[in-house]
């Protein structure tokens, strides 16, 4: 068979496994992901083995410390997996919820209940991890899933998958409701880009290239967030304590994902108290500060800006420092070079917290606190498969609810229309 003919046949076997998921209520499904869970941490051992293929090609082919170090399993990570598994067991079920019902004059009775997307189209890289975790997310919402990993994760993706419809047929699920694309042919991901009539939505996870090249290709609407470029404004009316702490957390905690600050603004008023504490604090954690001319004049070690910085996701212990004159010039830097992910102003006038929120148009917004809190977990969500700025049809963390939509339901006593 040929690439082209498995994929569509997989798509075909989604579409019927979509359908099928619709009956079945929540204690069916949490029953599957508790199994799931069981078999994670059962067949540990066989899980680490398979890993290891990947982990050696992966050397083999220079990938990169910090790649390897994403791609490893070992039985901390799998405990983790089977964790997060019976987290989402644990969840409210959002199918099925009416979220609104109302009575029309002529004695209809209209309202709104929540249904799954349907099938999901879901690439990612590295990660064998996010295979359960997508897996789960969707399962949960009533959503088949057509899952495409890197060629990187290929062995430990498809052992996972495996242990995953093992668990879905063990309980009376439908096996085809989770599928992973076993192959590492590049043309797999553009024929599923154009199963448009098989496939509801497609949701990238990975680098810039990747979500870019997928955004480009497909014929079905995309879920996605290009990069994190996330700004801190410290105001004027700013408390330097907190806002040290929160500033620090944002860049240094964990540099390398796309809610890690890479810009700060700094109200002029109080640059010159805050600002040379703070960039040698960043400077002792590792961080290259590159600073507008105003920033270097009070730390003159600090190498100056180029244009190129301010749009810039370093992804690393690298930030850019500009000083602005009024809160004005940082929300306008903010609408210039951000990327609707994630901002954060630090401040105790309650006003221009207000104004903060209402006219920055990003997917999260936070008053005096850190811009990583932009997370499904840390919101509450419980998890979440992917942070949309695209802001069709949501916007900000996609958990449960995220992967689902409404449809009208309609009562009535033998109405017909005049």
């Amino acid at each position: 068979m040929s690439i082209k003919s498995m994929i569509e046949t997989m798509g075909l076997e989604a579409r019927k496994a979509a359908r099928e998921l619709r009956q079945f209520r929540r204690d069916r499904k949490d029953a599957a992901l508790e199994l799931m869970a069981g078999k994670l941490v059962d067949q540990k051992d066989a899980i680490v083995n398979e890993n290891r293929k990947d982990l050696a090609g992966a050397r083999e082919a220079g990938l990169s410390s910090a790649m390897i170090d994403r791609l490893t399993l070992n039985g901390p990570v799998i405990e983790s997996m089977a964790a997060g598994l019976r987290e989402v067991a644990a969840l409210p079920d959002p199918v099925g919820e009416v979220t609104r019902m109302w009575t029309r004059p002529n004695g209809l009775q209209v309202g709104r209940v929540r249904i799954p997307l349907g099938v999901i189209g879901f690439i990612y890289e590295s990660r064998p991890n996010v295979t359960v975790d997508a897996a789960s997310l969707c399962l949960k919402s009533g959503n088949a899933v057509i899952l495409k990993g890197g060629s990187e994760a290929i062995h430990s993706n498809l052992f996972l998958a495996g242990l995953l419809q093992e668990a879905l047929e063990e309980t009376g699920l439908p096996r085809k409701a989770i599928q992973l694309i076993p192959t590492t042919e590049r043309e797999a991901v553009g024929i599923l880009l154009r199963l448009e009539d098989l496939v509801d939505i497609i949701i990238p996870r990975g680098g810039e290239g990747l979500i870019r090249f997928v955004t480009a290709h497909s014929r079905i609407p995309v879920l996605k967030h290009y990069k994190g470029v996330c700004h801190v404004y410290v105001d004027r009316y700013a408390d330097l304590t907190m806002a040290e702490e929160i500033c620090f957390n944002a860049k240094v905690q964990r540099p390398g994902v796309c809610n890690a600050m890479e810009t700060l603004l700094v109200h002029e008023n109080i640059a010159a108290e805050f600002l040379p504490r703070m960039i040698e604090r960043l400077q002792d954690a590792g961080v290259e500060v590159r600073g507008c001319p105003k920033t270097v004049a009070l730390a003159p070690d600090v190498k100056p800006a180029v244009e190129a910085d301010w749009p810039m996701e370093f992804l690393g212990l690298v930030l850019a420092i500009k000083t602005v004159s009024s809160m004005d010039e940082a929300l306008d830097h903010i609408e210039q070079y951000g990327s609707n992910h994630t901002e954060a102003i630090v401040t105790d006038d309650y006003r221009r917290s207000r104004r903060f929120l209402t006219e920055v148009d990003s997917s999260v917004v936070l008053v005096n606190a850190s811009t990583r809190f932009n997370d499904g977990n840390q919101l509450g969500l419980g998890a979440e498969i992917g942070i949309n700025t695209s802001k069709l049809h949501a916007f900000g963390p996609m958990g449960l609810e995220e992967l689902t939509t409404t449809k009208f339901i309609v009562y009535g006593q033998g109405q017909i229309r005049q």
